[in-house]
């Protein structure tokens, strides 16, 4: 028998392969309509596929590419890419087909009700003639139609509630770029820090929304600031590859009575133009004083130092970082400590456990790591894998918990006791940003980049939304928010890249009673 020629027998072997792989392709698909309970003649028999006469054209063409002269690599790719095509085609029609029973569902609810929802109400024959249109077409509108229709039910129990629990009390403008960091001093007399890319931080009075005083040593963004627990000290961290150490002395001014925001509108979402923020970018700042050097500066780090902490007692600081390390400082003498190496990206936070010597850092690399210097002799590192995309803060609670934020937006709260999976995952529909759990209540305030702030509990539950409404909240991504569990006027504020800082008044036994 005479043998085959190296180029026949790779071309047979690659049409083998073609049929292998048609093969495999109709048996995914079938597959999947029969986990979705949708057979394919039911398809064809509420006119699905009818759409798919450019398909079975394309078909045609892609069974003749075996006779056509292109190379093999082309025709292999082709291939390839007509199956996608085909799943995709199909896969769309199913989810459609899903979203049509659930609106309908929705529609029999609120018609038991004595309640219909606009621009819904579509009969068997009206989805049959739209169903003459593109597919594209037909899937953005049942998607916005179904998103607009649960969004008026959601918001018709909760809007009532969020405005009468959550109500904005200062804004603080002066900065002359987004404020990346907000902190809350932890002791008397208690006022705001504000960390900005305009490379200054501000202290504010709370009840006058005053600038009190000016911090302008740094050379780059400064882009955190954290208060010491017992001394009039701050701790900022910046671009200049820097943490600076400073002391300040503030004095109060008289409050003056607050303006009455409730009468403004909960929900009415706008967007504000540039000249809305050129009209509140005012010089409030260049009358403070100004301290222009720090008592300490901390400069072991090779990139941008992103943020830094107290450890507990506040006689050692810590130090996260874009060159991949956090470092442990003594204050006193300013010396490194520790160098804490082993993300494999830049790191996005670090936060401090506020009863123990324990480190939390957070990374680009999809994850945080748990530092233990409890004992003095050694250090111990535990890393956690718990999200899909950057880590953009991991905070202690008083407890045992470490809540973390991610851009994959989930939230996730963890046991410290029990790390191998989280006790709560949070879903949201935005990247989250530098989160914060309040002491005495353990409500987590979720910042986003789609602007909103979102309370939760630990075990996940949606407890309210922030007002944002016409001139009032945040206009642009809201970067970090801070409580202050002291303060009786303002317990929680946020900040954000619309260059301003609010302080809000949360009703906590309210929000707790409407859950």
């Amino acid at each position: 028998m005479p043998t085959e020629s190296g180029s026949w027998a790779a071309a047979r072997q690659t049409k083998q392969k073609r049929k292998s792989h048609s093969l495999s392709i109709k048996r995914t698909n079938s597959s999947e309509q029969e986990r979705l309970g949708q057979p394919r003649d039911m398809l064809e028999g509420q006119g699905g596929l009818q759409d798919a006469v450019p398909l079975a054209a394309m078909c045609k063409s892609h069974l003749s590419l075996n006779d056509s002269k292109l190379p093999l690599p082309i025709r292999n790719t082709l291939l390839e890419l007509f199956g996608q095509i085909e799943r995709e085609f199909e896969n769309l029609y199913i989810e459609n087909l899903e979203l049509r029973r659930e609106i309908d569902t929705l529609n029999d609810r609120l018609t038991g009700d004595g309640q219909t929802i606009d621009g819904v109400e579509l009969s068997k024959g009206q989805l049959k003639a739209k169903a003459s249109h593109s597919t594209s077409q037909l899937s953005q509108k049942l998607k916005t139609t179904y998103k607009a229709s649960t969004s008026k039910i959601v918001s018709s129990f909760k809007t009532t509630t969020s405005r009468a629990i959550c109500q904005l009390v200062k804004e603080y403008v002066g900065h002359r770029d987004g404020i990346w960091d907000v902190g809350v001093t932890r002791t008397q007399p208690i006022v705001l820090g504000t960390a900005s890319a305009d490379h200054s931080a501000l202290l504010w009075s709370i009840e006058t929304g005053k600038c009190l005083i000016k911090y302008g040593g740094h050379a780059g963004s400064v882009n955190s600031i954290k208060f010491h627990p017992t001394e009039q000290i701050a701790l900022t961290a910046s671009g200049d590859q820097t943490a600076h150490i400073w002391r300040y002395m503030v004095q109060l001014p008289t409050p003056q009575p607050a303006a009455d925001t409730s009468q403004m509108s909960g929900e009415e979402e706008v967007d504000f133009s540039d000249k809305d923020e050129a009209e509140a970018d005012g010089d409030f700042a260049s009358d403070c004083p100004t301290i222009r050097a720090p008592t300490t500066s901390l400069k072991s780090h090779q990139g941008v130092v992103i943020a830094a902490d107290w450890l507990v007692g506040g006689k050692q600081a810590v130090t996260a970082s874009w060159d991949r390390t956090a470092n442990l400082y003594d204050v006193e003498t300013s010396e490194l400590v520790h160098s804490l190496t082993g993300h494999d990206q830049e790191l996005t936070h670090c936060c401090t456990h506020p009863t123990q010597r324990l480190v939390v850092t957070s990374s680009r690399d999809t994850t945080f790591r748990l530092w233990d210097f409890r004992d003095p002799s050694i250090h111990s590192v535990n890393v956690f894998q718990g999200h899909t995309d950057t880590v953009t803060s991991a905070v202690f609670t008083v407890g045992d918990n470490v809540v973390s934020g991610s851009d994959d937006r989930t939230v996730k709260v963890w046991d410290l006791k029990n790390m191998r999976s989280p006790i709560a995952t949070i879903r949201t529909d935005s990247a989250v940003n530098r989160i914060s759990v309040s002491v005495g209540q353990r409500i987590i305030a979720l910042p986003h980049d789609n602007r909103q702030v979102r309370l939760f509990d630990m075990s996940g539950v949606r407890l309210a939304r922030l007002p944002r409404s016409n001139r009032q909240g945040h206009r642009r991504m809201v970067c970090c928010s801070a409580w202050s569990e002291d303060h009786p006027t303002c317990n929680l504020f946020s900040c954000g890249f619309d260059r301003q800082a609010i302080g809000w008044n949360i009703n906590i036994p309210a929000l707790l009673q409407e859950k």
